[in-house]
């Protein structure tokens, strides 16, 4: 399975708030790419935080035609080098520097009226780019009026999950007190608990982990909100969401407004459950996940909910069971959505390493360096890929034992042995030979006297 490139995952999830939607109204779409041009990104491979109008514009139709495959950088053979002159180009910047509010269509119009260039010889793009180079396409403040914010609800289950992180309770592991933090993931129409579980960190993985068995429980989200955090920016969760059809939106930062019900989710569950918990019965991990599940299931998804009009969030979400998408044929492929690549050197003896253990590869991939196709939750390691995501074969955990009688594939003998057999691709050999020419120069002389006392002999 060949990765998604960073960047198309990026673009993806700018777009997120638009790609989800079913249908767009008159002038919605517009109106919705302007408001994500006010926005500041963390931008894969550049400084800049702010993107275009027109970028965004391009990227969703972009989108539309081609899906994920076209949000991947094109490569140009032009790339680095410039069309514009040096002179034309100090010309367009300390246009933009005297005036930062001139437009680009501004500027060009500015040069065609001075006669520093000729009318409609200059392209609106190569006057945004070489801005874009300089860092000043954009102006550094104006004024706007306050963000209209709203209360939202989803219309359906299975439209909007939430996912985040709260601090838990401290458990017994070997010996020592570990720190826990609940990984939650909530449905937004019906507040049910798509899936939820103490996990011992917040990466990537755990929530990756915790993911997976809400696809498996609840079926496939349209949109997925998630913190603006390291974890959920993860290339493997982008990738995930990406395959399966699910829009991954991201908070602004210091923006809580946008996850409130998952906020009140933490609320109910520290007095519900956090205020009753025993620690004093908590020996592992897996007693605490067990309470905690046995909580969600038997008490909060059967008490009625105050914004549910009297029902359940177990029975508001059976009520659209009809609507939510299911996995379908994706669920036999669903653990290999969310297998991790990782770059390993194979040994002489053909095994790599992986969390501190041993795997058998393919022999003939000694000495070169591949991807490991890995189950991080597994803990092992399924398949070996070259770089641009081609099967090169299995993995097996190294068992030494066996490769004691394991028959081992010896070396083919050399060419040179051709020449004693009889196969007939081997025909009579015209050319010089250093091994005669040496057997005749050092025997030749004394083959000579040889021959002439034999004769000497016999007469």
């Amino acid at each position: 399975m060949k990765e998604i490139h960073p960047l198309a995952l990026f673009r993806l999830s700018v777009l997120g708030a638009l790609v989800s939607r079913e249908r767009l109204h008159r002038g919605e779409l517009q109106k919705s790419i302007r408001l994500l041009a006010q926005c500041e990104y963390v931008i894969p491979g550049s400084q800049r935080c702010m993107l275009a109008e027109k970028t965004i514009q391009a990227w969703y139709y972009t989108w539309r035609k081609e899906g994920i495959a076209g949000l991947s950088p094109k490569s140009r053979i032009d790339r680095g080098l410039s069309k514009i002159t040096p002179a034309l180009q100090e010309a367009i910047l300390a246009a933009k520097r005297d005036n930062p509010r001139r437009s680009v269509r501004q500027i060009k119009r500015l040069l065609e009226a001075d006669g520093l260039v000729a009318n409609e010889k200059l392209s609106r793009s190569s006057i945004h780019r070489l801005l874009q180079h300089n860092g000043m396409s954009h102006l550094s403040g104006s004024a706007s009026l306050p963000e209209e914010k709203r209360s939202f609800g989803a219309e359906f289950a299975g439209s909007i999950w939430y996912g985040d992180v709260m601090h838990g309770p401290h458990v017994p592991i070997k010996g020592q007190l570990r720190k826990t933090y609940l990984v939650s993931l909530l449905d937004d129409a019906s507040r049910l608990v798509t899936h939820s579980a103490f996990c011992l960190g917040e990466t990537a993985l755990d929530i990756e982990g915790v993911l997976k068995q809400a696809l498996l429980r609840r079926g496939v989200p349209i949109k997925f909100i998630v913190d603006n955090g390291a974890a959920y920016r993860a290339a493997t969760l982008q990738g995930v969401c990406a395959r399966l059809g699910i829009a991954l939106i991201f908070c602004r930062p210091y923006a809580p407004e946008g996850k409130g019900k998952l906020e009140r989710w933490h609320r109910t569950f520290r007095d519900q459950f956090l205020s009753e918990l025993d620690p004093r019965l908590i020996t592992s991990l897996d007693d605490l996940n067990a309470r905690l599940w046995a909580w969600i299931e038997q008490v909060y998804h059967q008490t009625v909910h105050s914004s549910l009009d009297g029902l359940t969030p177990l029975a508001r979400y059976q009520r659209d069971l009809p609507r939510i998408r299911s996995l379908g044929t994706q669920a036999t492929q669903l653990d290999a959505l969310f297998h991790h690549r990782v770059t390993r050197f194979v040994r002489k003896d053909g095994t790599v390493s992986y969390l501190a253990q041993r795997f058998e590869v393919p022999y003939e991939l000694s000495g070169k360096t591949v991807r490991l196709v890995v189950d991080p939750h597994a803990q092992r390691v399924v398949g070996v890929e070259d770089q641009a995501g081609e099967s090169l074969g299995q993995a097996t955990a190294l068992d030494r034992l066996a490769n004691v009688h394991r028959t081992r594939r010896k070396p083919e003998p050399p060419e040179a042995a051709g020449v004693l057999s009889n196969s007939p691709d081997k025909g009579p050999r015209t050319g010089p030979n250093l091994v005669e020419l040496a057997h005749t120069q050092y025997h030749g002389d004394k083959r000579i006297v040889a021959a002439s006392t034999n004769t000497t002999r016999q007469a």
